[in-house]
């Protein structure tokens, strides 16, 4: 299945129950609303390599499109934990379908906001693979990363800011 029809297609709900102080500057606000996913992103200042990744693999315009996307978007942070020369090698062109497939393990289909999630326990991304999702003293993981901010609002879906780089299993 190609990124754009795995995007396209129907997934599991997933969503955050939590708002936290994090990595994201505050002008991810309401007002950013009528910009989709990938500009609102990168007005952030926060999401850099990602949005060098999305480039790479080449999602951009399917993240710019009509959605509705949920992504659960790392940081550079998130990037910068991963070991020395993740980054770079799977920017290469001939490692692309495998950054396709990390990249499209944080999103799912459907736009779904944080009240939700205490609701589930996984959520199908669009690579095919499932997320864990828990929620438990105040701190919602997916995966291994912790959600540091919840329900960044985009005119195509939402944004959920991790601070872990998901990996496919």
């Amino acid at each position: 299945m190609t990124p754009i029809r795995a995007l396209r297609s129907g997934a599991a709900a997933i969503a955050l129950s939590f708002f936290a102080a994090g990595a994201v500057h505050a002008d991810m606000s309401d007002t950013m609303m009528k910009k989709d996913i990938v500009d609102t992103a990168v007005a952030a200042g926060d999401f850099k390599t990602l949005a060098t990744a999305l480039k790479a693999a080449g999602l951009v315009d399917t993240l710019k499109g009509k959605g509705p996307f949920t992504v659960f978007a790392p940081t550079d942070a998130a990037f910068a934990k991963l070991p020395a020369g993740t980054v770079e090698t799977l920017l290469k062109p001939e490692n692309k379908a495998k950054l396709t497939s990390i990249l499209t393990y944080h999103v799912v289909a459907g736009d779904v906001k944080a009240a939700d999630v205490v609701k589930l326990t996984s959520a199908k991304t669009v690579n095919g693979q499932s997320v864990a999702i828990k929620a438990h003293d105040g701190m919602v993981m997916i995966d291994s990363a912790h959600v540091v901010k919840a329900d960044i609002a985009a005119s195509n879906g939402t944004i959920h800011v991790i601070d872990t780089v998901l990996m496919p299993k």
